[in-house]
């Protein structure tokens, strides 16, 4: 347990970056590891960009990820994932929605084909619509936790360590259907296992 593995969760303000980190944080602390966390808000509560660094393994000193040093880019938006793919090592993987949720002023701008582009550039990318599977399971605002079930296969953290996380940090009411949304990511993941 001396590696380190390095985690970043990006997208846009409302979106659950916060709270998928803090689970992240969470369940690799209910697993054994150091754990360092750290946040950018920018004008997230505007819509604007925001991102966290999830570090962990045996002994873990700084909370930040150097670009191309990050094993898992959750990304909850397809432009987020574009901005931050630099920070993905060789042989890394990318957990991307492929919702788009274009910035004031970028008419005409936005990068539709990012998925395309970024398997082109050799990274290993699982995409799916975790907004429309959100909505279909029956609450939009469990994306978040959809994408972090489908990156679970790639973060080293038992099953049954997730299940406790979600128990212990959602209140009855919003248990079910995050148990719900994160099984649904787990099972695109092992559907389109990208190495």
């Amino acid at each position: 347990m001396n590696e380190t593995t390095n985690v970043i969760l990006a997208g846009v303000g409302g979106q659950g970056v916060i709270l998928g980190s803090e689970l992240l944080a969470l369940a690799a602390v209910k697993a054994g590891h150091d754990v360092k966390q750290t946040e950018v808000h920018g004008l997230g509560q505007r819509g604007g960009s925001v991102h966290s660094h999830v570090r962990f393994g045996g002994v873990v000193h700084s909370p930040l990820i150097k670009p191309g040093q990050a094993d898992v880019l959750i990304a909850t938006e397809k432009l987020e994932g574009l901005r931050f793919a630099h920070n993905v090592r060789e042989g890394g993987v990318i957990v991307m929605s492929t919702h788009e949720l274009p910035p004031i002023g970028s008419a005409g701008r936005y990068p539709h084909q990012a998925a395309d582009f970024l398997q082109g550039k050799g990274f290993r990318l699982l995409a799916l619509n975790a907004t429309e599977r959100a909505i279909a399971l029956g609450n939009v605002r469990v994306s978040n936790v959809m994408l972090l079930g489908a990156a679970s296969l790639y973060l080293g953290i038992p099953e049954e360590t997730w299940g406790a996380i979600l128990e212990e940090r959602f209140p009855a009411k919003l248990l079910e259907i995050n148990r719900r949304a994160f099984a649904d990511g787990v099972r695109v993941a092992q559907k389109e296992r990208v190495g």
